[in-house]
């Protein structure tokens, strides 16, 4: 029996296993739309096409398989371009899938046409224009095998409507071969013996850990790493709850906004151990001045992030989760060693702890923030936007676990909080999903309130509102003699309260520390969606920091 493109499209989805497909329908995507329907797929309809990658991009995360998302031609299409690079730069798996004109059509700037494959090449990991009916299931499996493998990203499916209409029989491969992909797995053995000599004669080492080990599923490698060499960890804002920031050894975040002591210590360290990290500019720093004293040892399972920011002097190309297996059997225990390191350490730890103004009873976004964490028993999947509250998240939830801190860490895009928690709601149903955000950041996808009011999707959305976009106030303060050019909302501002309840949900107003605790409890324990307005201090500034071009010790800390 045939199928018509449309039909085998959706069959291919279920054979992958997806659970929910986020989009929007429209003219070109209308046949597969109509085969949805009879399909056991479960679609989120969403207000926005950004929003649907965002929550395609937040389920993968969250899951570690890819989300998938779709969408119609032309402005739907090229709406889901931030999403696609927000994935990109953050490594998140994610299928796109957009409608597109007749093949006969393309190229003659027919109606709600554009050049798909061409403007999203630059954002995606891979991405097919399928020409050919017998194409999709081939295309469709190879689509989440690249998403999902290696190092992961998004993939875009651009599905012409005479394709969808056209008809063809069923018949889903079992196996996946592309000539010219090949997946580094276990690392070259002679490399990970190098990687170990080092590390077993450093007397100043330091780990440094990135997103690629949550994307590997690593965490029981890096702890038991940490645990048997006693080595302390750092790690970059998309690593957060690979390792327990309570434990001893953690040094929670570095980078632009990480403690002084991590900053610190990689600075100070003789061997600088990176495992699934790029070396982004948040975190070095001035390249020229990054770890002026270490030998570097970087895993990663792509080549191409090998000495591309950073020179390192041992390289292992392989998946973080293996290679850690192998790099551990050979590894010894160094705390004598080290002792006189960790004393140091420990002593930055005592002299520069993180710390925020608390004694004049103003409402802060980290006494939030803390206190989120610790009625949530730092166990809730956190997601955020992007600005002083997604640093002050990183520095004040208290991560214990990975794949809970879901945010736009490569790209920094605005407005990837309220469909993140969405998507990792779905992707998460049994947990906690919260999410902060700023009262600049959270309007640029707040239309999305009416996806989780519509399915009743529980999210926490907190919504710290110093009437500024706060980085940029903070930036403009800093270093642009206080010319706040643009940066101030202030009476411009809705009303969000009245905003939630026109959504059609619960909605906390919390001005003060005394409203902060009640306010969290009642939020938590409401069944459904929440918007909790915290009216919070209007000129607070993220600190520790680095200023961009400088050292990473260079740190400019709060007096």
């Amino acid at each position: 029996m045939k199928l018509t493109g449309a039909q085998i499209l959706i069959r291919s989805l279920e054979e992958e296993g997806v659970d929910y497909v986020f989009g929007l329908p429209g003219g070109a995507i209308l046949p597969t739309f109509d085969a949805l329907y009879d399909s056991k797929l479960k679609f989120i309809l969403v207000r926005h096409e950004q929003g649907a990658t965002h929550m395609a991009d937040a389920y993968g995360r969250a899951t570690g398989k890819p989300g998938v998302c779709m969408v119609t031609s032309g402005p739907a299409a090229t709406n889901t371009v931030t999403g696609l690079a927000t994935a990109y730069m953050d490594s998140a798996p994610l299928v796109c899938i957009t409608g597109q004109v007749a093949t006969t059509a393309i190229g003659s700037d027919a109606f709600q046409e554009a050049d798909v494959m061409g403007i999203t090449r630059p954002v995606t990991k891979h991405n097919y224009l399928v020409r050919d009916v017998n194409d999709i299931t081939r295309i469709v499996k190879e689509a989440f095998y690249i998403a999902r493998t290696g190092r992961p990203g998004p993939v875009l499916i651009d599905f012409p409507v005479d394709v969808s209409r056209a008809t063809a029989e069923f018949d889903y491969p079992k196996d996946v071969s592309i000539r010219g992909y090949t997946i580094p797995s276990e690392g070259d053995p002679a490399a990970i013996k190098k990687a170990a000599d080092l590390i077993n004669q450093a007397k100043r080492p330091c780990l440094y850990v990135g997103g690629g080990a949550v994307g590997s599923g690593a965490h029981k490698e890096v702890f038991e790493l940490v645990e048997k060499t006693g080595i302390p960890i750092t790690t970059t804002v998309l690593g957060l709850g690979i390792f327990p920031e309570d434990h001893p050894s953690s040094l929670r975040m570095l980078g632009m906004h990480g403690t002084v002591y991590a900053n610190y210590s990689v600075q100070q360290s003789d061997v600088l151990i990176a495992v699934g990290a790029r070396f982004d500019d948040r975190v070095t720093g001035h390249v020229a001045k990054f770890c002026p004293h270490a030998k570097i040892v970087h895993i990663d399972i792509d080549p191409a992030s090998i000495s591309k920011t950073v020179r390192v002097d041992v390289s292992v190309v392989g998946d973080v989760k293996p290679v850690l297996r192998q790099l551990n059997k050979l590894v010894k225990d160094r705390r004598k060693e080290i002792k006189p390191w960790l004393d140091q350490i420990a002593e930055w730890k005592a002299k520069h702890p993180l710390k925020f103004k608390s004694n004049d009873n103003v409402l802060r976004q980290e006494m939030v923030i803390a206190k989120v964490g610790e009625l949530t028993k730092h166990e809730a999947v956190v997601t955020t936007g992007v600005g002083q509250h997604q640093m002050w998240t990183a520095q004040w939830y208290g991560f214990k676990a990975p794949r809970s801190m879901l945010t736009s860490g490569g790209l920094g895009t605005m407005g990837y909080g309220l469909p993140s928690a969405i998507g990792a709601q779905l992707a998460r149903p049994n947990e906690t999903v919260v999410c902060f955000d700023g009262d600049g950041s959270t309007q640029m996808t707040l239309c999305e309130m009416a996806t989780a009011a519509y399915y009743k999707i529980p999210v926490k959305l907190f919504i710290l509102d110093n009437s500024h976009h706060g980085m940029v106030r903070q930036w403009q303060e800093l270093f642009y003699r206080h010319r706040y050019s643009g940066s101030q909302l202030g009476a411009s501002n809705p009303d969000f309260m009245k905003l939630a309840d026109g959504y059609g949900v619960k909605a906390i107003k919390i001005r003060t520390p005394a409203e902060l605790e009640p306010g969290i409890k009642e939020a938590l324990a409401h069944k459904g969606p929440v918007l909790i307005h915290c009216v919070v201090a209007q000129e607070d500034n993220v600190f520790p920091m680095v200023p961009a071009g400088h050292a990473l010790d260079q740190v400019m800390d709060m007096a």
